[in-house]
């Protein structure tokens, strides 16, 4: 009986190890773009997130001081400070001077506006201490002349309309936002969890409407300028732990119409201004 030979065993079958460099060569390529698109994607995620909570609060804000209300006192627990960096300027147009005011909730350093007039006054102190007076500095016009004896001091429509000084008002707000977690909002007093909070500048400027008072209808350009303002809100974010102010940026405005009126702070000066959408006052020579 003849014997069949025995079968010689088979190679088993395995990758090369230049197989296995291409492998990981390809992961490793894949890697490295799930790697960069992933913080592109939680940058995008964080931005999205931030204007959403920037369209919130400008829902509240611009009815708020659009319609002159002085009750919302809530707002003291998210604007914190606010500061006006004010230039004067003299009837040519030249700078007579420039500086600044603060207000935050224990000090205030408020404008004498009138120095003349009001002489034999001391300067109230203005604390954000209620929602009256943050919407009253918050409503500052844009420029506001500085008429010796005078009284009050009212909004202008340019630092050039006259023969008299003009202060042209920047007035900034510092603010932790009004929307977003609700972990970060009062009564929350853990600092750490009020300080991680988004927070932003926000640049507030009351301009009057530009109009044409030299056309054969100025009486009632100047009337309509009297009455008509342009309220914008331009928000600085993020503030930085440090202090400083992120990249981005983001505007809105609107119309206001009806006169923007000075008020008085226990019967000394007139630094707060409220808007009146259901009063429309008569053409001055201002």
């Amino acid at each position: 009986m003849k014997i069949s030979p025995a079968h010689s065993a088979r190679p088993a079958a395995a990758f090369t190890m230049v197989e296995i460099a291409i492998c990981l060569a390809i992961i490793g390529i894949a890697l490295v773009g799930i790697i960069g698109v992933l913080p592109r994607g939680m940058n995008t995620q964080r931005d999205v997130r931030e204007e959403t909570i920037l369209n919130q609060d400008v829902a509240t804000l611009i009815p708020i001081l659009s319609r002159g209300l002085r009750g919302d006192d809530d707002l003291t627990n998210y604007i914190y400070a606010i500061t006006n960096y004010w230039v004067l300027y003299n009837a040519d147009g030249s700078m007579a001077g420039s500086n600044t005011c603060g207000y935050t909730y224990a000090s205030s350093s408020p404008m004498s506006l009138n120095p003349s007039y009001y002489s034999s006054y001391t300067p109230s102190p203005i604390l954000l201490t209620n929602g009256a007076n943050i919407i009253g500095l918050l409503s500052t016009p844009e420029y506001v002349a500085n008429i010796a004896n005078s009284f009050p001091a009212v909004p202008v429509v340019t630092y050039n309309a006259g023969n008299y000084q003009v202060y042209s008002n920047h007035i900034v707000a510092y603010v932790r936002a009004l929307s977003g977690l609700a972990s970060e909002k009062p009564p929350q007093d853990n600092s750490l969890m009020v300080n991680d909070a988004f927070t932003y500048r926000m640049l507030v400027v009351n301009a009057p409407v530009a109009m044409d008072t030299n056309s054969y209808d100025a009486a009632y350009n100047q009337q309509l300028w009297k009455n008509q303002h342009e309220l914008r809100l331009s928000f600085f974010y993020p503030v930085q732990p440090n202090g400083s102010v992120g990249p981005n940026q983001l505007t809105f405005r609107t119309t206001v119409a009806g006169t923007l009126l000075p008020t008085f702070v226990n019967n000394t000066l007139p630094n707060l201004y409220f808007y009146q959408p259901e009063s429309f006052g008569l053409n001055t020579n201002l």
